[in-house]
C-alpha cells in the first residue's frame, strides 16, 4: 500500500504571486489568507501578490511561506488526499506540524511570525552569512570545518549540497579551505542571517516563551523533526525541538530516508517552487514526488493518486 507524505519548503522558496489563485478562486484558501491577515495586523494577500522588499524579509517571509502553504494544504485535503506522514525544510516544519494536526493554523502562523522577527533580530546584519557547499561528501566537509571556529553545516540537503552557516570570516575561511579540499564549488548565499548556526542560540531560547503560549497536540500522523531525522509522535518532544531547530542544522536527508525506509513512496511539496523535489532526484530517484504550486496542480495530484 502506497504511503504518501506531504512535504514543505523553507525560506528561500518565496514568490511574489504565490498562493493567489487559492485566495482568489476558493472560500478555504481565502479564510486561510483573511485569518493571517487578522492575527498579524496586515494584508497577507497585498504582502504575497503585491511587488514588495518585504516578502524576502525574515520576518514577513516566514508567516507569507506558512500562510501559503497551509491553504494549499486544506484545499488539496478537501479532495480526499490525506498524509501518512509529514515533514518540513526548517521553516517548512511548522508546516507540517499543521498538517499533522500538531498546531493549528493560527498558532502555526502567529508563532513563525514571532520566529522571524527574533531570528531577524538576534544577530546583526552583515556578522553572519550562509554558502552552500556543492560536489563533496558531509564526511568530508565536516573533517575540514572541524578546525574552524564559528561555522558549522546548517543543511544537509541532498547528496553533494550542504549548507555552512556562521559567523561571515569564518564561513568565507571555510569555503577556500572547502575549495582547496576538492568541493566543486562554493555559493555564498544572499541571506540576512546565519540560520541554523549557534549565534542563534538565543533566539530559540526565546522563541521558548513564545511557544509556551502555543497548545500543541498529539501528532494525528507522524512528522520527522529537523533536529533529529526522526518520527515524533509524543507532544513533549515538540517545543524542546522547535527551540534547538533554529541553531541546529536540518536534516532534511536523512528526515527524507526515514520516511523512505517505513515505506513512504509518495512525496507531495506543498508550496512555492520544486527545490524539495530537486533534492529528492539526489537522494532517491524511485520516489515518486507530486508538486502543490498552483491551484489547477490540486486536480492533477488527486487524479495521478487515485490512477
Amino acid at each position: 500500500m502506497s504511503k504518501i507524505a506531504f512535504i514543505y519548503p523553507g525560506q528561500g522558496a518565496q514568490v511574489c504571486g504565490m498562493g493567489q489563485d487559492f485566495y482568489e478562486q476558493t472560500e478555504t484558501g481565502r479564510k486561510v489568507f483573511d485569518l493571517a491577515t487578522e492575527i498579524l495586523g496586515f494584508s497577507v494577500p497585498e504582502l504575497c501578490f503585491t511587488e514588495n522588499d518585504r516578502l524576502d524579509i525574515t520576518e514577513y517571509t516566514q508567516a507569507a511561506m506558512v500562510t501559503t502553504s497551509i491553504a494549499m494544504t486544506k484545499v488539496l485535503e478537501e479532495k480526499g488526499v490525506k498524509p501518512d506522514v509529514a515533514a518540513g525544510l526548517s521553516l517548512g516544519e511548522y508546516c507540517a506540524l499543521y498538517a499533522a494536526g500538531v498546531m493549528s493554523e493560527k498558532d502555526a502562523i502567529a508563532t513563525v511570525r514571532q520566529r522571524g522577527i527574533l531570528m531577524q533580530e538576534e544577530v546583526p546584519t552583515g556578522l553572519g552569512a550562509m554558502a552552500a557547499i556543492l560536489a563533496m561528501d558531509a564526511a568530508a566537509i565536516e573533517a575540514v570545518i572541524a578546525d574552524i571556529e564559528g561555522v558549522q553545516i546548517a543543511n544537509y540537503n541532498c547528496p553533494g549540497q550542504i549548507v555552512i552557516s556562521g559567523k561571515k570570516e569564518a564561513v568565507e575561511t571555510a569555503c577556500e579551505k572547502l575549495k582547496e579540499a576538492g568541493a566543486k564549488r562554493t555559493v555564498m548565499l544572499n541571506v540576512s542571517g546565519p540560520f541554523h548556526s549557534r549565534m542563534l542560540t538565543g533566539a530559540g531560547e526565546k522563541l521558548g516563551a513564545v511557544l509556551e503560549n502555543v497548545e500543541v497536540h498529539t501528532p494525528a500522523i507522524p512528522y520527522v523533526a529537523n533536529v533529529t531525522a526522526e518520527y515524533v509522535t509524543d507532544a513533549a518532544e515538540v517545543k524542546p525541538l522547535l527551540m534547538k531547530q533554529v541553531s541546529s542544522s536540518v536534516r532534511w536527508e536523512q528526515s527524507v530516508r526515514t520516511m523512505l525506509a517505513d515505506g513512504v513512496d509518495t512525496f507531495i511539496e506543498i508550496g512555492p517552487g520544486k527545490t524539495l523535489a530537486g533534492f529528492m532526484k539526489k537522494i532517491d530517484r524511485t520516489a515518486t514526488v507530486l508538486n502543490i504550486e498552483k491551484l489547477e496542480d490540486v486536480d492533477k495530484v488527486a487524479a495521478a493518486l487515485q490512477a
